[in-house]
């Protein structure tokens, strides 16, 4: 029997005070896009009080009425057994709402119905938005959403949040319900209501019967045509590999280019604009301007291209359906490292670049694999190494040997993943709690209006949260190479600094420039062959000349195989510190990868392959 507890209002105290609407519903039910169109995309990541993830805020007139709306993270119910039903749950007992939304999807009412019920019996204001109206006709769902609203007493609303179909009708419906509205509800003691509610699934049936029919289990669609071919237990895996593969190809072959073109305008930029306009100044103020800050945010800019084509397939592989399925597919591997499928998925986005990776760690809804994951992606072998090993290779290893070499790097970059990943899942810091339950969507065609938002959104926030961080670590790389001035090379304070850590890597036969260039490298992996150019006070191509004859093949793979696995970049170290909240284990990403990229370089180099 559903029993319903008695939240505590809260009366506001004068017109200016902004309500507040919570929006809520299951995973991948489309509740985030119908957030978009009520607030038009005019919202921003904001950080409450105790919450271990941010939540997406917009604050927007309704009918002239100020109103702040709250995208919760989607969850199957409010019995804590997530992390994010968690977050849910302690946002409702600490923050007063003048309304929940519940977004369900109408495909999947007899499955997700019961959360509004939890809504319902709770006391709280709601109203219920029964999306994808439009798939539900196709495949032959029938819904009576008006006897349906009065039996449970909610108001619901049908619509298609991806088409705009029946979302005015919904917003006019939030409108007059907020209106309604002049108390706001906090429910001081869920845990204690839900343990009274005792929801049964019979319930929810019974609330069901004769306004929902839902088509034969045994009817043949074509999502289960599609399937049967995507997740076939034979060429399933060979077509995820093959599909893996083209999105790398496609983030390789557009994104560097574009990447390129970004530098041409940036360079351009400073030649026209910035060297004649900071040329008056004091020279060295002028260097920390034009070679520290300018060039910490150029480099920056320099990761948009990867980063928005980055999320343009992350989008599509979202909105299609078919990223649920690939980490299906890899769910049984990945089960046994202790991660789940979405793991590998992101491990290969990273190899175009860890930041969007790692900001892809929130479609996960285990904090403790979330932080797992966000530990093991920075071993991928991003393109900005890439750069750094064909530079080396050509120098140590020319030829078809260097295309060898540098192969092998990608397959130690996954055995490195997969070796730290199975050793930290036996450590309770990264025990998970909840097990992989993932919703298999419909196949869909995702909408250019879907697309254009998910990196628009993800493109701003990305500048504006890790702009600080580059521009701080090129500042700090001019300051250490300009002084004391006059000095070149290990003369100047950044040579004096890597010269401390040459005990340390010399068992490993680096020398004491390719440590300095070690440690540029943190702010940036494209900075290690600028780095180079400058301590050895020569041009690339001669640089280039010279490691091949002062490096054995063995030094050159062991510098590689350290600067692959050492440490994150200064902006991925951000992306972690950022999505993580913890500087505890911000530090730990550190201390990891290092102690993991001696090890292997020292077993490597004093292996017997030293003389090569």
């Amino acid at each position: 029997m559903v029993k319903h507890c008695q939240p505590r209002p809260i009366r506001a105290q004068g017109s200016d005070v902004t309500r507040r609407i919570a929006f809520i519903g299951h995973p991948n039910t489309g509740k985030s896009t119908f957030f978009n169109r009520v607030t038009k995309a005019n919202s921003a990541i904001a950080n409450w009080p105790g919450l271990t993830i941010d939540l997406q805020v917009a604050v927007v007139k309704l009918d002239q009425e100020v109103v702040e709306c709250v995208d919760l993270p989607g969850i199957y119910d409010l019995n804590s057994y997530s992390d994010d039903e968690r977050v849910v749950c302690h946002f409702l007992e600490r923050n007063a709402v003048n309304l929940v939304v519940v977004v369900l999807n109408a495909t999947q009412i007899d499955r997700q119905f019961g959360l509004l019920l939890q809504i319902k019996a709770l006391g709280l204001p709601a109203i219920a938005i029964l999306n994808c109206a439009d798939e539900a006709k196709r495949y032959g769902v029938q819904v009576d959403a008006r006897t349906l609203s009065k039996r449970v007493g909610v108001p619901i609303y049908p619509i298609s949040a991806k088409y705009g179909e029946g979302c005015h009708l919904a917003l006019q419906g939030i409108t007059q319900s907020v209106q309604k509205q002049t108390v706001a509800y906090q429910v001081s003691h869920l845990r204690q209501g839900l343990a009274e509610q005792n929801l049964q699934a019979a319930e929810v049936a019974a609330m069901l019967q004769g306004v929902v029919n839902m088509p034969s289990v045994t009817a043949k669609t074509f999502t289960h045509t599609i399937d049967g071919i995507l997740l076939h237990p034979l060429w399933g895996m060979p077509i995820f590999f093959a599909s893996m593969f083209g999105i790398f190809r496609l983030i390789w072959s557009v994104g560097l280019p574009s990447a390129d073109v970004v530098d041409a305008v940036t360079g351009w930029l400073q030649r026209v604009l910035w060297e004649p306009l900071l040329s008056p100044l004091p020279v060295v103020l002028h260097d920390l301007l034009l070679d520290g800050v300018w060039t910490g945010f150029a480099a920056l800019i320099s990761f948009v291209p990867l980063v928005a084509i980055f999320f343009m397939i992350m989008s599509c592989l979202e909105g299609s359906g078919y990223l649920s399925r690939a980490a299906y597919l890899m769910d049984a591997l990945m089960g046994r490292l202790g991660l789940d499928g979405r793991t590998f998925v992101l491990q290969m986005m990273g190899f175009g670049c860890n930041v969007p990776a790692i900001m892809g760690t929130r479609i996960m809804r285990s904090r403790s694999m979330r932080l797992l994951a966000m530990l093991v992606i920075p071993f991928s072998l991003c393109s900005a190494r890439l750069q750094v090993f064909i530079f080396i290779l050509a120098a140590v290893l020319p030829g078809y040997q260097g295309a060898i070499a540098l192969f092998l790097l990608y397959i130690v970059s996954f055995v490195t993943a997969f070796t730290v990943a199975a050793l930290l899942s036996r450590l309770k810091y990264f025990e998970v709690r909840d097990p992989f339950v993932l919703e298999l969507p419909p196949y869909r065609w995702p909408t250019l209006r879907q697309i254009v938002l998910r990196v628009w959104g993800e493109m701003k926030e990305f500048v504006l949260r890790l702009s600080l961080f580059m521009v701080i670590g090129s500042s700090l790389i001019w300051f250490l190479t300009a002084f004391p001035r006059g000095s070149v090379g290990l003369d100047s304070w950044a040579g004096q600094f890597g010269s401390l850590f040459q005990p340390f890597m010399t068992p490993l036969g680096l020398n004491p420039l390719l440590t300095v260039s070690l440690v540029f490298g943190f702010v940036a992996k494209e900075v290690q062959i600028a780095a180079l150019s400058v301590l050895y006070g020569l041009s690339n191509a001669a640089t280039t000349q010279e490691l091949g004859t002062s490096l054995t093949f063995s030094q050159g793979f062991s510098y590689c195989l350290f600067s692959l696995i050492y440490l994150p970049c200064l902006t991925t170290l951000g992306a972690i510190w950022r999505e993580s909240k913890s500087i505890r284990y911000t530090l730990l990403t550190i201390a990891i990868p290092l102690c993991t990229a001696w090890i292997a370089s020292f077993l490597f180099y004093q292996g017997g392959v030293t003389k090569i």
